[in-house]
């Protein structure tokens, strides 16, 4: 079946989130890459807490709230996980901790992202042939939206879904449903990129997707592949420039 749309995830597939240069912070003996220490700072200067046992509120929302929601995929929003947070200290409901806590992560988030110097271009040349979308995951769709800008990408992008705005996720099939149908195109008329084994080749290729898988950022993809228990990808890559080969026989 010949190709007529290109379906993209956002992280380490068109804009790179290396989080392990995230600041560190020491919880339990441990330093960690984390955005915990300047959260408890926002969330310390107006009620006092100490470093750990905010950090054990907020890892207990995120090892329930978090793992239930993703357990059925769903989204939990970042802006639920802080209202659940202050809820979990007992903190009444505030609109405007909950916001400031939400830039301030996604403010450190958003200071990593790094766009390969080709990807703008590559995206653009391909759009010119094919119907081009984004199916992501992530919890706050300002920030990635707001990513893709900067990127210089959001104008080669037929088609934004993400799971925040969504609702599910992925490897859910709803939301790669949802941009085909923005897009217009049948499962068998389309091609996902993503580098992650579970949510992108073995979602899309449960909605009949054909799928490349990303390597890029893969820290040892011969043992990723041994472990997946799902559909291998059609295609596997290292940079998203080899997809210009891929599709040009298509």
């Amino acid at each position: 079946m010949p190709v007529h749309a290109l379906v993209f995830d956002l992280f380490d597939t068109l804009v790179d989130l290396p989080m392990d240069a995230l600041p560190r912070v020491e919880i339990a003996g441990r330093a960690i890459p984390s955005t915990v220490g300047a959260l408890h700072a926002t969330f310390s200067a107006r009620h006092a807490i100490a470093l750990e046992p905010f950090a054990a509120a907020l890892r207990d929302i995120d090892r329930t709230w978090r793992a239930s929601h993703r357990e059925r995929g769903h989204e939990l929003a970042t802006t639920e996980r802080f209202a659940r947070l202050l809820a979990q200290l007992g903190v009444a409901p505030d609109a405007d901790l909950v916001a400031r806590l939400t830039d301030v992560h996604m403010g450190l988030l958003a200071g990593l992202a790094r766009t390969p110097p080709h990807h703008a271009a590559l995206l653009a040349r391909l759009r010119e042939r094919f119907r081009t979308g984004l199916c992501s995951n992530f919890s706050y769709a300002p920030t990635a939206r707001s990513i893709l800008d900067a990127a210089g990408l959001t104008r080669s992008l037929d088609a934004i879904v993400i799971s925040h705005e969504h609702g599910l996720r992925k490897p859910r099939r709803e939301i790669f449903e949802s941009t085909l149908e923005v897009l217009g195109v049948a499962p068998d008329e389309a091609i996902h990129v993503g580098d992650n084994l579970d949510a992108d080749v073995a979602g899309a290729s449960a909605v009949g997707l054909r799928t490349v898988w990303i390597t890029r950022c893969v820290r040892d993809p011969g043992a990723a592949l041994a472990a997946h228990r799902g559909p291998p990808p059609t295609w596997q890559i290292d940079d998203l420039a080899e997809l210009e080969a891929i599709v040009a026989e298509s």
